[in-house]
């Protein structure tokens, strides 16, 4: 996959980020020159500092809300993967205007400097809850419903915005929709938490998880290797059908989240034995959230080769290992 980027740049803003940091850590590891664009609003230093001292990274701190330190971010640039954002449906329900400042007029920013730049190719990260209250399953790209949040509308526009400027600046754009990505580096902690990292520190300490709802809704949980995968193959593809379009990001199956704590258990009490022991607590469901989620990845495999290699059992085991070394 990597022979197409030799002697090339990819920038890859929300770089220090969970999704961002396992990026330019792939990347570098393959040896191509990387560029991390964060404010460190959500991203952490920490994830970023094995990178610090290799010739091929450069780290730009700035804010895709500053349209100079997008164009400054985007010089020399041949790839962009394009990951910073504001995500959390609670976030954007407690605070649509900044969640709307990063996600739109940021995307908006990043598109104008790579346009500016001459970009290659802008891959950018879309989101499952695009699909609002369309409830049929699996999920094809495309057929889509109402959102139902304030983020899940942010990340409807990116793609408008995006097949717009592929129609009238001719930038070529690919939009991932990941699904409940999880794995190393995603934090545990903060009001925001993604449910597997802050589910995996509560049972550590021995703590009651509290699940939305009966546990009985379901998600399309997606380990973090396949979601770089679909990345790296989304700015090496040769296939020119494959441009100018969106893909969902999963493995192509659910588990709900009463699957999910007993997949947990299972895995840390081969660390911890009274772990078996913690009790699960329930509490209305969230605003804004869908009852269930599972994609189809049948475009993704056809177009860019996809080939998602953890399903959400090899998935959790590797990510536990991680969280239990760092937590």
């Amino acid at each position: 996959m990597f022979k197409n980027l030799q002697n090339k740049t990819v920038l890859v803003t929300g770089g220090a980020g969970f999704i961002g940091s396992n990026l330019c850590e792939e990347l570098l590891f393959n040896g191509i020159k990387t560029v991390c664009l964060d404010n460190f609003s959500t991203g952490k230093k920490e994830n970023i500092t094995a990178f610090l001292d290799n010739k091929l990274f450069t780290l730009i701190k700035g804010d895709i809300r500053k349209v100079e330190d997008c164009h400054k971010a985007c010089e020399n640039v041949d790839y962009v993967l394009h990951q910073a954002a504001l995500g959390s449906v609670p976030r954007s329900i407690n605070d649509p205007i900044t969640t709307n400042d990063v996600n739109v007029s940021g995307f908006l920013n990043m598109l104008v400097a790579a346009r500016d730049a001459k970009v290659k190719r802008f891959v950018y990260a879309a989101s499952s809850s695009t699909y609002g209250d369309h409830e049929a399953l699996p999920k094809v790209e495309d057929v889509i419903g109402k959102p139902l949040s304030p983020y899940a509308i942010t990340k409807y526009v990116n793609e408008l915005y995006a097949d717009i400027f592929q129609k009238t600046y001719g930038l070529d754009t690919i939009g991932l929709r990941y699904f409940n990505v999880f794995g190393r580096r995603q934090d545990p902690n903060g009001a925001y938490a993604a449910v597997i990292p802050l589910f995996v520190k509560q049972f550590i300490k021995n703590e009651s998880p509290i699940i939305n709802g009966d546990g009985s809704y379901s998600r399309d949980f997606t380990y973090i290797d396949n979601v770089v995968q679909m990345n790296i193959l989304a700015i090496t593809t040769t296939n020119e059908e494959a441009l100018n379009t969106v893909y969902n990001v999963a493995y192509g199956d659910r588990t709900t989240l009463l699957e999910l704590t007993t997949l947990l258990k299972k895995h840390l009490s081969n660390y911890d034995k009274s772990i078996d022991d913690v009790d699960i607590k329930h509490r209305e469901n969230r605003v804004g959230d869908i009852p269930h989620s599972l994609a189809s990845v049948e475009k993704a495999k056809q177009l860019l080769k996809y080939n998602p290699k953890f399903n959400i059992d090899e998935g959790i085991k590797e990510a536990i290992k991680w969280y239990w070394k760092n937590l």
